[in-house]
């Protein structure tokens, strides 16, 4: 297969930095390379930008605010965009409810949702995962039973993230108890402001609020909000999780942790010389980059062969999740490593209990909070566990 850009995919490359060099706010920029978490609003900010520009959804249709573009130059886009570096737009916006309102929803929910979803008027939670039913989803049991014009639903979610910001909330709920556990689950849209919705925050590893509990007692849900046809929500559900495999690998947030790596490197005094020049460590650092290259030829196979209208279905979009998430792991930890002790003093609520200032640098400050967060890389998408299992029966046919 045939992996070389052409001159039309070289030229759009470069259109795409450019604007990633003259849009991308300053502060927003700062943000991303520091590893700092971006605010509500700033998450806004840049969907309204995007979005001026109709390019903030590039794989949805084009009469939904898409861009037409191919999977070659989808790929592109998001391997810049997190180069840049740049935020992603909101996952659960544009990954996740976008592309099942657009294939399943009816005129009046597209109409009302999508152009709010862009531009993240209206920010949504995923309620998929509950107490027991997390890798096994279908195992659910959050309930709605329908009541005249409302579904009530009552139930929990768990790890549901960035529910704390959010104002509506997708959710898998049983809707038929005598069926099959994968039959019988349904699709709703919910307003988070609706009675009975309690939202919990969950203090993550890195010391911050990413996910959540969600309670729901006797909510009452429109029934014009069902996604689709009752009791067909595993449908849509398999339908989304399968939606981005461009998307799944991040290349692009690895690329850039990794030059992000050498130039830390180079600040670090290491017995009289940078740590860059330390042998052990460049080994360590260039196998990184050895094994992130791999990721990425198999990342364009995967795209060339869309863009030619191949069939895709086989076992490579699992490969990338899995080798994905195991390489944005090893990064995080090389940054970890780069910062050494000085990760410890830099810790905000320890600097103001003692008044004193931090004896590391600044950068050291987000390298153990972006590692223990990203632990979890290989755990959301599909557990690594789970998607192991689907290699072995789909590769070697193993049951």
């Amino acid at each position: 297969m045939d992996l070389r850009m052409t001159r039309e995919d070289i030229d759009f490359r470069n259109e795409v930095r450019e604007f990633f060099r003259t849009a991308l706010p300053k502060d927003i920029r700062d943000k991303s390379l520091k590893g700092q978490r971006h605010s509500p609003d700033d998450m806004r900010r840049w969907h309204c930008i995007l979005d001026d520009k109709g390019w903030v959804a590039p794989g949805w249709a084009t009469e939904w605010g898409g861009t037409g573009w191919n999977p070659m130059w989808q790929y592109i886009f998001f391997e810049e965009r997190q180069k840049a570096p740049a935020p992603d737009p909101l996952p659960m916006n544009i990954n996740l409810i976008g592309p099942v309102l657009i294939a399943y929803g009816t005129e009046e929910q597209k109409n009302f949702f999508l152009p709010k979803v862009r531009r993240l008027d209206y920010w949504f939670a995923q309620g998929f995962s509950e107490p027991g039913a997390g890798s096994d989803l279908a195992a659910l049991k959050t309930r709605a039973v329908r009541d005249g014009d409302h579904y009530v639903v009552n139930g929990s979610k768990m790890w549901t993230s960035t529910a704390h910001h959010a104002n509506w909330i997708f959710a898998l709920v049983r809707t038929n108890l005598d069926a099959k556990k994968q039959a019988g689950i349904s699709y709703l849209l919910m307003d988070i402001k609706t009675p009975g919705i309690t939202v919990r925050p969950t203090m993550m590893l890195d010391g911050q609020y990413h996910t959540n509990e969600v309670f729901f007692d006797n909510v009452r849900v429109p029934v014009k909000n069902l996604v689709g046809e009752e009791n067909k929500g595993w449908d849509y559900a398999k339908f989304l999780l399968g939606h981005e495999r461009l998307y799944n690998a991040r290349i692009g947030v690895s690329k850039s942790r990794v030059s992000r790596a050498w130039e830390l490197a180079r600040l670090v005094n290491d017995g009289g010389q940078s740590l860059a020049e330390n042998p052990r460590f460049r080994e360590k650092l260039v196998s990184l980059e050895i094994d992130l290259k791999a990721l990425e030829i198999s990342n364009l196979r995967l795209a060339s062969a869309m863009t030619k209208g191949h069939d895709t279905s086989g076992p490579l979009g699992t490969l990338l999740n899995i080798r994905g998430s195991e390489i944005q792991q090893a990064s995080t930890e090389l940054l970890m490593n780069i910062a050494g002790p000085a990760i410890y003093p830099n810790q905000p609520e320890l600097v103001r209990a003692e008044n004193v200032e931090p004896v590391g640098p600044e950068w050291a400050a987000t390298a153990a909070p972006n590692y223990f967060i990203t632990r979890a890389a290989t755990i959301y998408g599909g557990a690594g566990e789970i998607q192991r299992n689907i290699m072995a029966k789909s590769v070697l046919g193993l049951k």
